[in-house]
């Protein structure tokens, strides 16, 4: 027996991945309605060997449906989720409205499945930041043997976090470069994302942080543990899929670089690709499509009394946002529904 299942904001990249990865994980599903605005009404996706038309969010009935991918964003999260919700369907959210919400779990599966226990008190369970969901992966396996004291991560962020625009920006000014008499001003950024990096992901805080650098601070410390000091800087680069970070991390006891491998090597959802040599290390077009967070060039850090590196990347179209879902439907199935 298997789930009756809603995808909203289909016709989105995270939205088709989360119908990709449903379909690729043979997902127990018994009926599935795709939703996207009604301005998209009527656009065909696909699903497996299937090709459905979607359905208008606004007017869909939730009643009597088990779970709901939302991929819509947190305005259309915060009008329709709700919705949703009471009407027994239990919410999965990609947004980053309900992250930070006490009483709704935000969850990564590989390192808090237990926290989606808790959906009932909203029936609503929060997906994290693109950025910190990669990153705590690595993280709870090396926190669980040698306590994390402090984090220090500076990211490389694929322009695909910013959505379809993002990717047409970088492809259009590209092209112009190569083609003067196009002529091509940034839109989605606030400057030229071509051949450049952008230290700057989300608005600013008076802290001087942007939030993109907020939600990994405050996000880490809720799935992982609140004790962890976290410090980011959030960076925009001209790569169309694929997050990367270069992680610094700080220890309460002393871990070996050798044991660190050993554990990430063990530990679920990891890839571990970590050779000293010319290309032994694995690059964000290397990742794309793939289910796995990869792990590489962990090293010792001598400058601090118990430090280790390490570079981490992932799918963000995936680990980043809708194989997480997917995950967490999972987790909800064997935890809570007991189905499929």
């Amino acid at each position: 027996m298997g789930y009756k299942v809603v995808v909203a904001g289909a016709t989105g990249n995270v939205g088709r991945e989360m119908l990709n990865i449903l379909a690729e994980r043979h997902f127990p599903v018994d009926e599935i309605a795709v939703l996207a605005s009604r301005k998209s009404l009527g656009t065909e996706v696909s699903f497996g060997d299937k090709t459905l038309k979607t359905q208008d969010l606004d007017t869909f009935d939730f009643t009597g449906w088990d779970i709901a991918l939302f991929a819509v964003g947190s305005g259309p999260t915060e009008k329709y989720a709700p919705k949703a919700a009471a009407s027994g369907c239990i919410v999965i959210d990609n947004s980053s409205l309900y992250r930070y919400d006490p009483d709704v779990p935000l969850v990564v599966p590989e390192v808090n499945p237990e926290a989606v226990d808790g959906y009932a008190k909203k029936n609503i369970i929060a997906n994290p930041n693109c950025s910190t969901a990669q990153m705590v992966v690595a993280l709870k396996p090396l926190h669980d043997r040698a306590k994390i004291k402090r984090v220090v991560v500076s990211t490389y962020q694929a322009v695909s976090g910013s959505g379809k625009d993002a990717i047409d920006e970088l492809w259009d000014q590209t092209k112009s470069i190569y083609n003067p008499t196009d002529d091509y001003q940034a839109k989605v950024y606030p400057k030229q994302i071509a051949f450049n990096v952008i230290p700057h992901i989300d608005k600013f805080l008076d802290s001087g942080d942007t939030k993109e650098e907020w939600k990994m601070v405050t996000e880490t410390k809720k799935i992982v543990d609140p004790s962890i000091k976290v410090t980011a800087t959030c960076v925009r680069v001209p790569v169309f899929v694929g997050h990367s970070e270069s992680i610094n991390i700080e220890f309460e006891d002393f871990l070996d670089e050798d044991e660190a491998r050993d554990i990430l090597r063990e530990a679920p959802g990891i890839m571990v690709i970590d050779k000293r040599e010319d290309g032994g290390y694995v690059t964000p077009i290397e990742c794309v499509g793939d289910f796995a967070t990869f792990i590489s060039r962990i090293r010792q850090d001598v400058t601090v009394e118990n430090g280790i590196n390490l570079w981490c990347v992932s799918d963000n179209l995936r680990k980043g946002a809708a194989l997480n879902a997917v995950q967490i439907a999972e987790t909800l199935g064997k935890r809570v529904l007991q189905k499929g």
